[in-house]
């Protein structure tokens, strides 16, 4: 059954969505991240996925401090990701409780920092932040491109045991779109113990239902959420979270 996990994007320490990861598309959702994960929470969800908005465009972490108060006041299991670039970055991140670390850019500009990290911490403490547009890794809050291509990026971390894969399409985050549905199958041919974590264009329940029918382990989703297009209590009825 695949697992749901809400995220919560923060700039200025509030619920914000983008639209492709364009930051003047910026619409805040809720003024405090804590009482929104403290809902999701009651609602029945186990995870959360918070990003750094700030940090990833700033280039280190912003928020380690909202996230200390949603690990404090609640119970979810929470990755955090945005602008974790140094020892210090991710030393902050953990010791503000984060189960886990969401690592993208620095994944593609110091593999060899993220290969000592996965040593020194453990793989099940990182989740790879695969987030593409046009099959090419993009970095920096998504506003720079790379020269990596998406498949041979997952394949390489894959080899180091490194089997969450947070992946979004940037062509579709925050367009209510629907998901690449396509490119999640295609990466779950490739590698059937990859625990994928599909991320973008999710716009109801049914675009949840086909992506569970595909196989794919995980999904993020916000936008919807947050804009009334999935019935939350509906959709935990049916994939109910352990």
């Amino acid at each position: 059954m695949i697992e749901l996990i809400p995220a919560i994007d923060i700039i200025d320490g509030q619920c914000v969505r983008l639209t492709r990861g364009d930051y003047s598309t910026q619409k805040v959702y809720a003024s405090d991240p804590v009482d929104m994960a403290l809902r999701l929470q009651d609602m029945g969800f186990r995870r959360l996925h918070v990003v750094d908005l700030d940090g990833a465009r700033s280039r280190h972490v912003v928020n380690a401090a909202v996230l200390a108060r949603i690990v404090a006041q609640t119970t979810l299991c929470v990755d955090f990701g945005g602008g974790i670039k140094t020892d210090d970055d991710l030393r902050l991140v953990f010791d503000a409780g984060a189960a886990m670390a969401t690592l993208g850019s620095i994944a593609v500009t110091a593999p060899d920092t993220v290969d000592t990290w996965l040593q020194q911490w453990g793989t099940e403490r990182f989740v790879l932040g695969a987030d593409a547009r046009n099959g090419r890794i993009s970095i920096n809050g998504w506003h720079d491109d790379s020269t990596l291509e998406l498949m041979p990026f997952i394949e390489g971390y894959m080899q180091q045991d490194l089997r969450r894969v947070l992946c979004t399409d940037i062509n579709c985050d925050g367009t209510l779109q629907g998901p690449s549905l396509q490119l999640y199958t295609d990466i779950m041919r490739r590698h059937p113990n990859c625990h994928l974590i599909a991320s973008g264009g999710v716009a109801n329940i049914d675009d949840i239902r086909a992506l569970d029918r595909a196989g794919v382990p995980a999904v993020v989703f916000g936008k919807a959420m947050y804009e009334g297009r999935i019935d939350l209590p509906a959709l935990l009825e049916e994939f109910p979270q352990q």
